[in-house]
């Protein structure tokens, strides 16, 4: 990826919030923030909020990729000497904006590449130049609120965004609607210009097409030729059955539009699930914590336990059971889509009165008569 104009003017890092040294899970974890109270959606009508959150997303679509970051960074550092090769929007050329012959590491590999005429794919004839060509869209991520029971049982809803999408006028032909692109008569359609020195070839992008290629004589008034234009729009997802808090879901295709005929890029949906009032999860096991009276763990007792699909079931706690032991209910947990179902497992707990009755008081006192003859505590020598 060429370095933009834009990486030595702006410090993505104070866009975001954070320091230089974050790390990849503070980067994420802030754009998130930002983007929840940024969002278009949250903000109708709000231009100002728009344009941050613009600015928001194109700063972690840098410094949230792990390799984007990397050569951010090293521009960052060399400052406008990295910058010789890329113009903004990587059309190229060989003189940066100051006319130097500065570049770097990746411009040197296709330097080279262009010295033995020879693209960065390999093989011979025309060397591929960055910028001319297919180009795939930005992978996009967003955040999904699911209920608990939701995400046990699985369903089918939707995300709203606004990124990048084909032009809804001209379908991406960057045309004006009833005309189309034409064929660059400068490269002949390659994108690219061959300078033949003896065994020397050099490549540089057409600066007629930009390297595309094509040459939109009349652009469509949407997308200013582009052929994307950037909008809010509804992303069905289903959600399987059983999916856990954090996990993500990729749906192929349905990120940012590509250019020039490229491929949409992947749309990563973040699941956050919300906690349930009396359940909880273990991987596919639903839990669930029960009180029971101190006569009923001593004498033991039939108790009716909940369940998530509404239908209670009746539980055997055996005479002398202790508090926090734990019965399984089988077929009672998360039934995924592939695998075997979950179990309910459920916890008792000797529920401990914190206020008594005359009459409760003197049996629970007519009881610590009747065991003082026995401590629990004697096998600790105390």
């Amino acid at each position: 990826m060429a370095p933009q104009r834009e990486w030595f003017e702006k410090d993505y890092y104070a866009t975001l919030g954070v320091t230089e040294s974050a790390s990849a899970k503070e980067i994420t974890s802030a754009y998130r923030k930002l983007a929840r109270e940024l969002h278009p959606d949250a903000n109708p009508g709000d231009a100002a909020a728009e344009e941050r959150f613009k600015e928001v997303s194109a700063a972690y679509d840098v410094v949230g990729d792990p390799e984007k970051r990397k050569e951010y960074d090293e521009v960052r550092r060399l400052g406008p000497m990295a910058g010789g090769f890329g113009a903004p929007g990587g059309a190229g050329g060989f003189g940066g904006p100051t006319g130097g012959f500065n570049f770097s590491t990746e411009d040197l590999g296709d330097l080279l590449g262009g010295l033995f005429n020879r693209g960065r794919g390999g093989g011979g004839g025309a060397t591929r130049t960055r910028g001319a060509g297919p180009q795939r869209g930005r992978d996009l991520e967003a955040e999904l609120h699911l209920r608990f029971e939701d995400a046990v049982r699985g369903v089918t809803t939707s995300v709203n965004l606004t990124s990048d999408a084909t032009c809804s006028t001209c379908h991406g032909s960057g045309a004006r609607p009833g005309t189309s692109p034409t064929v660059c008569s400068r490269c002949g359609g390659r994108g690219a210009l061959e300078d033949n020195q003896g065994f020397f070839s050099f490549s540089q992008p057409c600066p007629a097409c930009g390297g595309r290629g094509q040459v939109v004589e009349d652009p469509c008034p949407t997308c200013a030729g582009t052929g994307v234009e950037r909008r809010p729009r509804t992303v069905k997802v289903r959600i399987p059955a059983g999916v856990d808090d954090g996990q993500r879901i990729r749906l192929k295709g349905r990120g940012d539009a590509g250019r020039n005929g490229g491929p949409a890029g992947d749309l990563f949906v973040v699941v956050s699930v919300a906690a349930h009032d009396v359940f909880g999860r273990s991987g596919r096991h639903l839990t669930l914590t029960v009180p029971v009276t101190y006569p009923e763990a001593v004498l033991g007792a039939d108790i009716r336990v909940p369940t998530l699909d509404g239908e209670p079931v009746t539980l055997r706690v055996p005479a002398g059971t202790r508090s926090g032991r734990t019965f399984r209910v089988k077929g009672r947990g998360v039934q995924p889509a592939k695998g075997p179902s979950g179990d309910l497992l459920v916890t008792v707990e000797v529920a401990v009165p914190s206020q008594l009755s005359d009459a409760e008081r003197a049996a629970v006192e007519a009881l610590a008569a009747a065991e003082s003859s026995t401590s629990p505590r004697a096998h600790l020598g105390v």
